[in-house]
């Protein structure tokens, strides 16, 4: 005996809706359901072709604000969630006189920065990261600045990348 149209209907919507969460849930679908775990670290994000920019930031003024002149590290996850390596091969802001990769001893790295498919790379105090040299003004934390990052196949993307607000040491002190 077949099952009422009104059953019929109910047990339609029902596989419909099951179908729907099973593709949200299997990350399947457009490349706007793309995302990195939640990692709560400061900073900016944009992306270009299949580069992930993730948490784009200035490092904290340490005792006071960046001062024109000084050398200012700045860090940034990038994801490639391409099926091909690509390569950061520059990075500029108008705030410097130039934006160097250096290596974790803060030597300059020549050729950039490798990205393998599918795979996260940290550009991180202690790691291979950016330098911002010889800034051009002051910079507080809390500022912002246009940031260009250029990569071999992925192509340029220009965005605001921050200074990040200074987090100071809560300790109580040792005169109080």
């Amino acid at each position: 005996m077949a099952a009422p149209p009104v059953l019929r209907r109910r047990r339609t919507a029902l596989a419909g809706c099951a179908a729907a969460m099973a593709l949200a849930a299997s990350g399947c679908g457009g490349d706007d359901t793309f995302s990195l775990p939640d990692w709560h670290a400061p900073g900016q994000n944009a992306r270009v072709g299949d580069i992930m920019i993730r948490y784009a930031h200035v490092a904290e003024p340490q005792g006071g604000p960046w001062q024109p002149g000084d050398d200012v590290p700045a860090y940034v996850w990038l994801y490639n969630k391409g099926d091909k390596d690509d390569r950061l091969v520059s990075a500029s802001t108008p705030n410097a006189a130039s934006v160097d990769v250096v290596d974790a001893g803060g030597k300059k790295v020549a050729d950039g920065v490798s990205l393998p498919e599918n795979k996260l790379v940290e550009l991180e105090r202690g790691k291979t990261h950016l330098v911002l040299r010889d800034v051009r003004e002051t910079i507080r934390g809390g500022d912002f600045m246009k940031f260009t990052m250029k990569f071999e196949n992925a192509g340029s993307v220009t965005f605001d990348i921050q200074a990040q607000v200074p987090v100071y040491d809560k300790s109580p002190s040792p005169t109080g």
